[in-house]
């Protein structure tokens, strides 16, 4: 059975919103080349990618076009089946992908994607459909990056009311300029 994986990247107050430029996946640094190698390690459990439109057109507009990415993600995303939640999105432009209706179906939706043969199914940005999943109890592990930064605003990770009573700690693990890494399941 596929697992659904939340990797997020996060501030310490817990913002993932990423208007305020605070976050560079593409940077040459010893922590971008040292997160650029947990996150290929985590790549290669995965074999698909779960999206919402808005997230999926960002990343579509960027990720493909990269040449010489350091960081091993235009490989990975290209190589891994894509679904990406849309009701208004028609021609998806990138291959691998496949449309999920979401709304009403999203739990059938995802529950028949877990059954599929395959390994992790990770979703990375995509707010609004993160909280969804949270919500419908339908995440298996989170993956958080947490960046020592407090932005005091921004969209959130956790929806408001969501509560976890127990998350079960799998790892943690501290890189060069203090980001960490700490792995949940739910």
């Amino acid at each position: 059975m596929r697992r659904i994986v939340i990797t997020q990247n996060i501030t310490l107050d817990g913002v993932i919103d990423t208007a305020e430029s605070w976050f560079d996946v593409t940077t040459d640094t010893d922590q971008g080349r040292e997160l650029a190698d947990v996150t290929a390690q985590h790549a290669a459990m995965s074999d698909g990618f779960l999206v919402g439109r808005v997230t999926f057109e960002e990343m579509r507009s960027f990720w493909p076009h990269q040449v010489d990415d350091l960081t091993g993600v235009t490989e990975h995303l290209n190589r891994v089946q894509k679904y990406v939640v849309s009701t208004t999105l028609e021609d998806p432009g990138w291959a691998g992908t496949r449309i999920l209706q979401g709304g009403d179906a999203l739990e059938s939706e995802i529950h028949a994607l877990t059954e599929e043969d395959g390994t992790d199914i990770v979703l990375t940005g995509s707010i609004t459909l993160g909280s969804t999943l949270l919500r419908a109890g339908l995440v298996d592990e989170l993956r958080l990056f947490t960046f020592p930064i407090v932005l005091g605003q921004g969209r959130r990770l956790f929806p408001e009311g969501w509560r976890a009573k127990h998350l079960q700690l799998l790892e943690h693990r501290k890189f060069s300029g203090g980001v960490t890494l700490t792995r949940y399941a739910l």
